[in-house]
């Protein structure tokens, strides 16, 4: 069975290679929260109170972190 490994790290490839992954990665995780909102937007006000959540948390969702 092959296995694929998808945990390691890339080598360092100097000042320009780490701005382009911190922007990828900061990138990818706005993409990511605005996913999350745009899917949590569209529950019920019944279906976010289940998972306890408000309108209101939606638009924070991914500032924080």
């Amino acid at each position: 069975m092959a296995v694929i490994d998808t945990t390691r790290t890339h080598a360092a490839t100097g000042i320009i290679g780490d701005a382009v992954a911190k922007f990828t990665a900061a990138f990818t995780a706005w993409f990511d929260a605005r996913a999350t909102r745009k899917a949590l937007s569209q529950l019920s006000e019944r279906e976010l109170d289940d998972i306890g959540l408000s309108r209101a948390d939606i638009s924070r969702i991914g500032i924080y972190h």
